[in-house]
């Protein structure tokens, strides 16, 4: 007879996450939110035209800067995991301690890029 209380495949409870899994299922998220992004700023763009203060008024509130460091750091995020995953692709970082030690790179290296992108847009760099 069969054992009824094991999982048939690996359960949440057995599971255990690793940081390139947790960078992937991230990645293709940030892909998504970064399309939707580069499309409303698209949109914003195309219907302000010459009229800059509309995005002025929307960059100096809290919101407009929580939003512009959350794309700063999207972007970021997505660059230093496209990178990851170019050396991967040649054939380099697939060792566990490796890839554990790049994936903590690209989560503090993101962060990282995004205060410095972001101190670079405001000229206080």
């Amino acid at each position: 007879m069969e054992n009824k209380n094991n999982p048939l495949s690996p359960h949440i409870q057995v599971y255990r996450w690793h940081i390139s899994s947790l960078l992937s299922i991230t990645h293709r998220i940030i892909g998504i939110v970064n399309f939707i992004l580069i499309i409303l700023l698209s949109f914003l763009l195309i219907l302000n035209g010459k009229n800059f203060q509309f995005l002025e008024l929307i960059s100096n509130s809290f919101f407009g800067k929580f939003f512009i460091i959350a794309l700063c750091w999207s972007f970021s995020f997505q660059i230093l995991n496209e990178i990851r995953h170019l050396a991967w692709d040649l054939g380099y970082g697939f060792d566990l301690k490796i890839s554990q030690l790049t994936g903590i790179i690209t989560i503090i290296g993101s962060f990282i890029l995004a205060i410095l992108l972001y101190l670079i847009g405001k000229n206080l760099i």
